[in-house]
């Protein structure tokens, strides 16, 4: 277990922070699951001003939260950055915003999108837009091990991978044969083997616009996700759709929820069941199904297509009402909890009991040891280290504290309190997470809660309003909120990692792959990037390489002719922490950044005559403004 006061790790502790007034707005409640969907924009939209009431202070009066100047964080925090297409890494708990990690998106400070060494991870033709939604690490034995996180964008259906010692995007693939990667997890035990992914979307197969009006033969399916070669090892259709998903500690079962069993395309459609389910997959039996040969393709795709329909050997289907969204495994391994959306329930999973499920020695439902009442709109449910659950209540805008064996006893029948505190937010909470607790190491110190509005908690900024994080201490008998800030463009979900379990390079290792293409080039030119400037001509394409050392570039100027296609290679030999240069083009749309012992390039078209400046874009030094030179076109 990660120990919170280990004295190898620096101080926190600083001043005492000042507490914070926090308002809460009355809510109208809406009684049932399609209400509750259908109200939810009224209930937080109308006569916000007249429903404020002042609330008690919630800020911890103790010194444990605060990080002053020049203190370090104890946790680091991935965040999704929702459809700016990027993830974000914050200090918790001073929540301050460290850097932002573009995946699917352009980043003009870093030259993401522009740079070759981008394009090649992105794909040539790849669009530059993404939604992204869950991140989450690697694991080894249902511990985090600090090497990759993996993320979604369920815009054009394709899943990232970014290495955590550069805290850079190193792969991202499109998952094909399906729209939409939702959830996603990463298989927990004995390692990530794979990245589960689910595609939300039903559609014909093949998508060839012969079937469109034949809504019965849509599908979607649940995909396999190689973590190393990041590829797709093989996808299982199933009825209904996916929403969210999760993965046990034992490395056996991943399950998911549908909120689509209808089979509907329209809303009205999703909404007639009182019961959707939990797809529950047997990856042993996937596997081996994929070794023997037990499988097909489709058109355009090599990967293994596999029947898990109600019926298959390899999956299992259980009820569950209504709409589930989240799926969450608890630390200790021993349970999952879905939550019911449209109904005020949350469905509560033995695990263990699988092996009888999938040997059929008992029914799916023999599979389920509770199923209680929280409130309204539950989405999503997070733990600490003593058996205590917290779970987002979407229209009541609240979280609520219950005790798992308690709610167990309960639904058995004894009569006992399982709910143990309710907490308002504000408003609308999506996702939650505790710190480490979706692992083994799970400790019970804070929760994050994001909200989907923020309307009258920040000064205005137009008609589109940021969304809010609150951050909550956990660690005692009480949930008490200690932050509120704004946060842009739907940071969807979240995870919080011990910082002793990240380890990141200072400067870059000159053999790193992620630039291995450019060194290739390089040395197929001749040119040694560690001491040569030099220019090469091949017809119209002309490879500048130059080394930069601050304050200066090793070529002050350079000259091609007027529809050149021009690459520039930069390497950065400085080999002193926080020293990064930048290389931008003035007017042609050029830009990107080079750490220390970084080699990175950048290709475009001379395509203006004349006099043409770069210089470096990343403060480096007291004669920055000095690190310049020109690109001195010639007429054709």
């Amino acid at each position: 277990m990660i120990d919170p006061k280990d004295k190898n790790l620096p101080a926190i502790d600083v001043a005492d922070p000042q507490a914070s007034e926090h308002v809460k707005v009355s809510r109208r409640l809406f009684l049932g699951g399609s209400a509750a969907l259908m109200g939810a924009a009224g209930a937080i939209g109308a006569g916000v001003g007249a429903g404020l009431l002042p609330a008690t202070a919630q800020a911890s009066s103790n010194s444990k939260h605060s990080v002053g100047p020049g203190e370090l964080d104890e946790y680091y925090g991935f965040w999704s950055g929702g459809h700016s297409g990027e993830m974000r890494i914050l200090g918790i708990p001073s929540m301050r915003e460290l850097m932002r990690i573009p995946v699917f998106n352009v980043d003009s400070a870093t030259g993401w999108g522009i740079t070759n060494e981008s394009r090649e991870v992105l794909g040539e033709n790849a669009p530059l837009n993404g939604d992204c939604h869950h991140p989450h690490m690697s694991m080894t034995d249902g511990r985090y091990d600090g090497k990759y996180l993996f993320i979604n964008d369920k815009a054009n259906s394709r899943v990232a991978r970014i290495r955590c010692d550069i805290m850079k995007t190193d792969k991202i693939i499109t998952v094909p044969n399906v729209q939409a990667i939702h959830g996603l997890r990463v298989q927990k035990a004995p390692f990530t083997k794979y990245v589960f992914a689910n595609a939300e979307f039903r559609m014909p197969h093949p998508n060839n616009g012969l079937k469109m009006d034949d809504i019965a033969s849509y599908y979607t399916m649940f995909n396999g996700i190689d973590a190393e070669k990041m590829e797709v090892s093989w996808q299982i259709i199933v009825d209904g759709n996916l929403d969210n998903t999760d993965a046990d500690y034992t490395g056996k079962y991943a399950f998911s929820t549908c909120y689509n069993a209808e089979g509907a395309v329209d809303l009205e459609g999703t909404m007639r069941s009182e019961r959707d389910h939990l797809v529950i997959f047997n990856i042993e039996l996937i596997e081996a199904a994929v070794k023997a040969g037990d499988f097909t393709t489709l058109p355009g795709s090599d990967v293994p297509v596999l029947n898990g329909r109600k019926g298959s050997k390899l999956t299992r289907y259980v009820p569950v009402p209504k709409n589930p969204h989240g799926i969450n495994t608890a630390p200790g391994g021993k349970y999952a909890i879905a939550n019911g959306k449209l109904s005020p329930t949350v469905t509560v999973f033995q695990l263990d009991k699988f092996d009888d499920l999938f040997a059929d020695k008992i029914k799916p439902r023999d599979t389920v040891v509770a199923e209680v009442e929280l409130g309204l709109g539950p989405l999503h449910t997070a733990f600490d280290n003593r058996g205590n659950a917290y779970t987002t209540l979407f229209i009541d805008s609240q979280i609520c504290k219950w005790n798992v064996d308690k709610a167990i006893q309960a639904y058995s029948g004894k009569p006992v309190d399982y709910i143990l505190q309710k907490l308002d937010v504000h408003y609308q909470p999506g996702h939650n997470h505790t710190t480490m607790g979706e692992t083994r190491d799970a400790d019970g110190q804070y929760l994050v809660s994001l909200q989907k509005f923020s309307k009258d908690r920040f000064l205005q900024c137009g008609p589109l309003h940021p969304e809010n994080d609150q951050l909550i201490d956990i660690s005692g008998d009480t949930m008490k909120l200690i932050h509120d800030g704004p946060t842009y463009a739907e940071p969807h979900d979240c995870i919080m990692v011990h910082r002793s379990l990240v380890k990141t390079r200072k400067i870059y290792d000159r053999k790193d792959p992620s630039f291995a293409s450019t060194v290739a080039m390089a040395k197929r030119d001749g040119v040694d990037l560690n001491s040569q400037n030099k220019v090469i001509r091949d017809g119209n394409k002309v490879r500048v390489y130059m080394m930069s050392v601050a304050p200066v570039f090793g070529l002050t100027e350079f000259k091609v002719k007027q529809g050149d296609e021009v690459t520039v290679v930069i390497t950065n030999l400085d080999q002193i922490e926080d020293v990064t240069h930048g290389f931008c083009m003035v007017n042609h749309g050029v830009q990107m950044e080079i750490s220390p012992q970084q080699t990175a390039s950048v290709t475009f078209i001379a395509d203006k005559v004349g006099v043409h400046w770069y210089y470096c874009n990343w403060f480096c030094h007291a004669l920055h403004m000095e690190m310049r030179g020109r690109m001195l076109v010639e007429p054709k």
